[in-house]
Order: C-alpha cells, then sequence, then structure tokens
C-alpha cells in the first residue's frame, strides 16, 4: 500500500484464481497513481500490439505525460518471445507491468521478467466477504436495489460457498 500511495512500485505480477481481484486491484493501482492504464491479454495480443501499446508508452512518457501501467491478464498465455519482447522495456522503465495470472508465475513466466517482478499470490475470497458482496449488491443503488430484489439468508449462505471465493462468479 505504501509503494502505491507513494508511486514508487515497480512491475507486479499478480498471482490468484479467477475472482479475486486482480484486475480490480490494477485498476485501483493506476486510479492512486494517477498513471496512465493500457490493457491487454495475453490470449488475443500478439507481438505487434505489444509494440504499439510499448511505443504508445515511449511517447507519453517522452512528451512529459503520466507514464504507463501495462495490465496484461492472462500473462501467462503469452509464449516466450513475447515476454521476451517485454524485457528490456520493464528494464527501462518504459512502463510498469502488471501481469495477472491464474498460474505459478515461477513455472509459466520466464525467469527474466519475475526476477525483475514483485509477485503476489491473492487467495480466493472468503465466504463472509462474499456474503457481504451479494448484500452490498442487493442494497446498493448500483446495484440491484431499484429492482426490489431479495435473497434469503440461507440463500446467500450457498451463493458464497457454492461461488468458490469468485466474486464475479457469486454476483452473475
Amino acid at each position: 500500500r505504501r509503494a502505491i500511495e507513494a508511486d514508487r512500485l515497480s512491475s507486479v505480477i499478480l498471482y490468484g484464481p479467477p475472482g479475486c481481484g486482480k484486475t480490480s486491484l490494477a485498476e485501483v493501482i493506476a486510479s492512486v497513481t494517477e498513471r496512465h492504464f493500457a490493457r491487454t491479454s495475453g490470449v488475443t495480443a500478439n507481438v505487434a500490439e505489444l509494440r504499439d501499446l510499448i511505443r504508445s508508452a515511449d511517447h507519453r512518457r517522452q512528451r512529459g505525460g503520466p507514464d504507463t501501467i501495462l495490465f496484461i491478464d492472462e500473462i501467462h498465455r503469452f509464449n516466450k518471445a513475447q515476454q521476451d519482447v517485454l524485457l528490456p522495456h520493464v528494464e527501462q522503465g518504459a512502463f510498469t507491468l502488471i501481469g495477472a495470472t491464474t498460474h505459478n508465475p515461477l513455472f509459466f513466466i520466464n525467469t527474466p521478467l519475475t526476477s525483475r517482478s514483485l509477485i503476489f499470490e491473492l487467495k480466493p475470497i472468503s465466504c463472509e466477504a462474499i456474503a457481504e458482496l451479494v448484500a452490498r449488491a442487493l442494497s446498493d443503488d448500483n446495484g440491484l436495489a431499484a429492482f426490489n430484489a431479495t435473497l434469503a439468508e440461507d440463500a446467500v449462505e450457498h451463493l458464497a460457498r457454492v461461488c468458490e471465493g469468485d466474486a464475479r462468479r457469486a454476483l452473475n
């Protein structure tokens, strides 16, 4: 938290199960640090797209604009060549990399990238937190309050158990 608030964050790899908040955390970091947030996915991006994102981050930085956080969801899906494209730019500080993965990064992301990144393992969200999230969604004006939706307490508890710590799954 202190590193984020002081805007002294190095590259980060967030590792954890689906729905535990990896993307949300990356967005919060970008918001708090007031950096430009660029996002891509290891599923859809190719080397050309990566180079375009890197070029944009360099250009923004050279013109005195905000630094860039490059968020790569499913970073474990990049092959070695795609990961290698990122390395020199991570070293030069052209952007701050935040990678998100459901797989152990020590096995699925190449060593040069992991050695230059902080790795944080996120845990599944607790049943209690999921139940609280569902209750807030039901009562919040930005959630389901306008629909007067209700859910019995035992149904909320059941939902919190069966979603297996995945907030998106619980809300869906």
